[in-house]
């Protein structure tokens, strides 16, 4: 018989419970983390073939110093899309954190560090926002973010006058965006505690099973003693806070705050998270399937913009690899949307067969 087991403590999902064993082959192949992990392949073995030393040390670097923040966007995406909600601000977010941030350093000297600390505190205040429309005045969240997604840019783009970039910030500040770290880039060392913070949160946490929960029936959370509201709003929150601590990361690698930081984000970050196995209708999801499909994007991008012109096109690619990336990881988001659905109707079906065939044949009592 196939019925809905609770959720899974060790993974923190939601799943579909059958009686009927699958071959493990076949339970592997399902998984969103296995095919990722193939593609990420496939991708390495592409670009490595087409463009010269693509898993050079300078380039798997260079793969992940220009990418974390939208690493980042992705973890807190994570939890956002877990309650059935989406977030489309954050993007918008970034750019007014870095405006903000490029303004109390260059015309109020503010410290650097002090002035970080203000810009994640207004990303986690842009998200209180957006958490308190979407939670108190129960308005959808694809229609308040879509609003303060236009209202977060609007604002940085005033406080900048259209054009204007704060730039000339401390070297000591700008090392965080471009120096390395026992290795690595310095950035990515924030990433990975970044990332086992969400983690712990989402997969270890009573508030991270009460967002699977909101996600795969809210109403049901409601009769089990969850605070909707209040769980829910945390996740913008959180979403706010880290879009807050991309801005300044972003800044430090480019050197200046402009208003026009962040564009497309947000639209990366979804994509990494489906990409990972997390329903877009929310209840199910994984923050390791998060990091894969972050990983597939970071790497699509830097292959494509590393190939050279003779090789595939008869101009230089550069001209035409962020079209053709923005074009390539729209149909993974397409793909990955019409694969979710298409899962959710197959596990359905099976469970509406499994449940007749129990009902025509019941098992005889002993």
């Amino acid at each position: 018989m196939v019925g809905i087991r609770k959720n899974n403590r060790k993974t923190g999902k939601f799943t579909m419970s059958q009686s009927t064993n699958q071959p493990k082959w076949t339970a592997l192949l399902a998984k969103h983390e296995t095919v990722l992990l193939a593609v990420i392949l496939v991708e390495i073995l592409l670009f490595q073939n087409l463009g010269r030393n693509f898993l050079a040390e300078s380039n798997v670097s260079n793969i992940f110093r220009h990418s974390v923040e939208i690493g980042l966007l992705a973890l807190v995406m994570t939890p956002v899309i877990l309650t059935g909600g989406i977030d489309l601000s954050l993007g918008s977010m970034m750019g007014l954190c870095a405006v903000v941030f490029g303004l109390l350093v260059k015309q109020f000297d503010v410290s650097p560090w002090l002035a970080a600390v203000a810009a994640i505190s207004l990303g986690a205040f842009g998200g209180m926002g957006n958490a308190f429309l979407i939670t108190r005045m129960n308005l959808p969240p694809l229609i308040v973010t879509l609003g303060t997604f236009s209202l977060f840019r609007g604002l940085a783009e005033a406080l900048t006058k259209g054009s204007e970039a704060y730039s000339g910030f401390p070297q000591g500040f700008l090392n965080l965006g471009n120096a390395n770290v026992l290795g690595l880039p310095a950035q990515l060392w924030v990433f990975f505690f970044i990332t086992l913070l969400v983690w712990v949160l989402v997969h270890r946490t009573v508030w991270g099973r009460s967002l699977q929960a909101i996600g795969f029936a809210p109403q049901g959370a409601r009769y089990a003693g969850i605070s909707v509201g209040r769980n829910t709003g945390m996740a913008y929150v959180l979403a706010g806070a880290i879009a807050g601590l991309a801005a300044v990361i972003l800044v430090a690698r480019l050197g200046e705050a402009r208003a026009n930081i962040g564009i497309g984000y947000e639209l990366l970050a979804i994509t990494a998270v489906v990409l990972g196995g997390t329903s877009i209708f929310g209840g199910s999801g994984s923050i390791s399937g998060t990091l894969l499909g972050y990983v597939a994007i970071a790497i699509l991008n830097n292959g494509l913009s590393r190939i050279t012109a003779h090789q595939i096109f008869d101009q230089p690619v550069s001209s035409v690899a962020r079209e053709l990336s923005g074009m390539l990881t729209g149909l993974l988001l397409l793909l990955a949307l019409a694969a979710g659905v298409l899962l959710k109707s197959l596990a359905t079906r099976r469970a509406r067969r499994q449940s007749l065939i129990t009902t025509t044949n019941p098992t005889p009592s002993t």
